[in-house]
């Protein structure tokens, strides 16, 4: 079984769907990337899943439950974990006290979780004490992600994690995706950067006009040449 699979979803805000029966299956050891043109209902399907805005029709089943319009935070505690775009971090608050509110659901002992975010971040350990609001793009994305992996999800969902970063930061971040991966945690990520994103991931899906074009392995999709035409600039 899937550890999340989307079937046939509809999904908008408020008019036309934007989302017209999407449909995609990750297993926990996959990274999954969703790439296609602008308005082609990439974030959307996130936040479909994560019940920022509602779905109309088709299902989404979670490890095992389904969640379709299931409150997000209801949904942390099941083991899935979102890292919106923008206005991702806490600015005011320390690196630190971003991590410790990812724990927010949790009322076990977190200092191991925390530890281990560290390792996957050591950038982040000499940073610890200084605003979130102070770091470059590139380091605020990390906190993003650790302060999610707080709630030791079982599925990381990012939307567009390298946008508006540098070359260097973006091969970084798409680094601490791939370690993370390798932890355990599956990953379901939107991206602009499609070739190089696709090159790491082990399931792709290709989405124009809210439904789905292509689907196959990374692998797959930058060697087919109609995707690579229509979507990867030749």
């Amino acid at each position: 079984m899937p550890l999340i699979e989307v079937k046939g979803v509809v999904a908008g805000y408020g008019g036309a769907p934007i989302l017209n029966g999407v449909d995609m299956a990750i297993e926990q050891s996959d990274i999954g990337v969703i790439v296609g043109p602008n308005g082609a209902g990439k974030s959307t399907t996130l936040k479909a899943i994560f019940d920022l805005l509602k779905v109309s029709a088709g299902s989404i089943v979670f490890d095992g439950h389904e969640i379709a319009n299931t409150l997000a935070d209801k949904l942390v505690p099941l083991g899935l974990s979102f890292v919106p775009q923008e206005k991702n971090v806490f600015t005011s608050m320390t690196v630190e006290e971003n991590f410790e509110m990812g724990a927010f659901t949790r009322r076990d002992d977190f200092s191991d979780t925390l530890a281990w975010v560290y390792d996957m971040f050591p950038d982040m350990k000499a940073k610890r004490r200084q605003p979130a609001g102070e770091l470059s793009g590139g380091q605020r994305q990390m906190v993003a992600m650790g302060r999610a992996l707080m709630s030791k999800p079982k599925l990381l969902m990012l939307d567009e994690p390298s946008a508006g970063l540098s070359p260097r930061y973006v091969l970084e971040i798409f680094e601490q995706i791939v370690k993370v991966n390798q932890t355990g945690v599956g990953i379901l990520m939107v991206e602009q950067n499609a070739r190089q994103a696709l090159a790491f991931a082990s399931r792709g899906f290709v989405l124009a006009n809210g439904v789905n074009r292509f689907t196959g392995t990374g692998k797959e999709l930058i060697a087919d040449p109609d995707v690579a035409k229509s979507f990867l600039g030749g």
